[in-house]
């Protein structure tokens, strides 16, 4: 007997259960495609939701007790009838046009606003150095340097022309300008135009009293008066009436000089350069331009007793 006789050959066959494929892959691609869908969907609602949102969001999971859900609205907000995000289409146009003007306001109004200050001072302080530049070069301004005061106040750049007693502007008790109150009037009235700023003019008197007393033609007529006649002087040098916002004649209220009210330069007109939120507010007093408007012609100056007024 040969040996393959001797040991015969055996075959097994191994039953495998399972197979290579099953369903296990299926399960994980489907919980990869749900996590991307959830976080492309978690990318979508984060940019459309705005920074107010964003920070309100924040703010309730750091601190979720005490954060109110009012910041958070918008992200999911159930009053909505689009969740997630996009314009409420309960709204009205109304209410919309309200929304999307809130959301385009400024993030900071107070930090745009004294920004806006800041450009309005450089501004002035600009046209404050070209009117000293202007008084040292002309030769009628120069005589008058040191009755030409310039100084930045809350309401802007005033321009302080002061009386003295061997050159007064105007004529006695009266609102008649002298020959050089004129010219630099009107040297003035070029300069300023250049500005968009709007102006203001306020006449002044010292506490000398009219003869006649108050009842008649008093200080606050004259200083009134004397305002007005420079306006016209500022207009007839260039500068656009329209850019007049007040006149007033203020009297003895606002003395320069308050340990002497009768000092002469207690007379004088304050010209203001204003700045934007002066402006602003003098058209929130009552919407409408405050011109003091007198005409001296209407007024008997024959009847007026001379003095020392003013």
């Amino acid at each position: 007997m040969t040996a393959t006789e001797k040991r015969p050959i055996i075959i097994k066959k191994v039953k495998k259960h399972g197979s290579h494929h099953g369903g296990a892959w299926k399960i994980a691609y489907a919980d990869f495609v749900t996590a991307m869908m959830a976080f492309f969907l978690l990318m979508w609602l984060l940019g459309s939701a705005s920074e107010e949102q964003l920070q309100g969001l924040s703010e309730y999971f750091q601190t979720p007790v005490k954060t109110p859900l009012d910041k958070a609205r918008g992200t999911g907000d159930r009053a909505s009838v689009i969740q997630g995000g996009g314009r409420d289409i309960t709204m009205n146009v109304g209410q919309a046009r309200k929304v999307s003007g809130e959301r385009s306001k400024p993030r900071n109004l107070k930090a745009a606003q004294a920004e806006l200050e800041r450009l309005d001072r450089i501004k002035l302080e600009d046209l404050k150095s070209r009117l000293e530049r202007l008084i040292a070069s002309n030769e009628t301004m120069r005589d008058f340097k040191n009755q030409l005061l310039l100084d930045i106040t809350s309401e802007g750049l005033r321009i302080q022309i002061v009386d003295d007693k061997n050159r007064p502007m105007f004529a006695l008790a009266k609102a008649d300008l002298q020959p050089y109150t004129r010219d630099i009037l009107q040297k003035l009235g070029g300069v300023l135009n250049e500005m968009p700023n709007r102006i203001s003019l306020a006449g002044h008197t010292d506490a000398t009293p009219y003869a006649s007393g108050e009842k008649n033609y008093s200080n606050w007529e004259l200083s009134a008066d004397r305002a007005n006649a420079s306006r016209r002087q500022l207009v007839m040098g260039g500068m656009n009436e329209q850019k007049i916002m007040r006149v007033v004649g203020l009297s003895s209220a606002v003395l320069f000089d308050k340990a002497n009210p009768v000092n002469p330069v207690n007379r004088r007109i304050s010209i203001v350069v204003m700045s934007h939120k002066a402006a602003e507010a003098v058209t929130q007093e009552g919407g409408t331009t405050m011109d003091i408007k007198s005409d001296a012609a209407t007024i008997n100056a024959k009847t007026l007793e001379p003095s020392e007024a003013g």
